[in-house]
């Protein structure tokens, strides 16, 4: 991989998470697509480290990080959505009331939770030293993760409609998997 794709002049937590990206999906594209906040990455891998929890969108994601346990936001979500709200809105409402402070956050599947996560940040309802923010689709998924750039969140996104379960797990396994010195 490193024969087709140059990435030296990325700080290391950034180049780490770029490389496992590329890796996972064997497109070295993500390269000029993946925006990473390197300090936001070195506070994550440090909360991680020391065993803050990690709030994932979907079990999918969850699945993908082998090394750190996971709450999954969509099986805390109440019943039936609440009028208005995705059942991945309502799950995220409800890890933002379980874990306000310190949590890693990493979503990857529906851009209603990352929109929810943005707006649940922006009323004060939580802190996070990393938001990975990965959605995919066609609808809203460009608008959410350009969001949680503009939040102030520290952030790991992408400039496009891609992203996917893989993608965010690849980012979270990145910060578990370096060495210590790269950080």
């Amino acid at each position: 991989m490193r024969a087709r794709l140059d990435v030296s002049d990325l700080p290391p937590l950034s180049r780490a998470v770029v490389e496992r990206v590329v890796h996972t999906t064997a497109d070295p594209s993500w390269a000029g697509e993946l925006v990473c906040d390197e300090d936001a990455l070195r506070a994550g891998r440090a909360a991680l480290l020391t065993g803050a929890p990690l709030v994932t969108d979907v079990r999918m994601v969850a699945a993908g990080i082998t090394a750190h346990p996971c709450v999954v936001a969509l099986d805390l979500a109440p019943g039936p959505a609440a009028q208005g709200a995705t059942r991945s809105a309502a799950g995220i409402r409800e890890a933002v009331r379980r874990h306000p402070i310190g949590a890693v956050w990493a979503i990857g599947n529906a851009p209603t939770a990352l929109a929810e996560l943005v707006a649940c940040a922006a009323a004060g309802l939580v802190r996070s030293p990393l938001v990975v923010g990965l959605p995919v689709g066609f609808v809203g998924a460009v608008e959410a993760k350009a969001a949680l750039r503009a939040s102030g969140l520290g952030a790991v996104s992408s400039r496009t409609e891609r992203g996917g379960a893989a993608v965010a797990a690849a980012a979270v396994n990145a910060l578990l998997y370096t060495a210590e010195g790269a950080s």
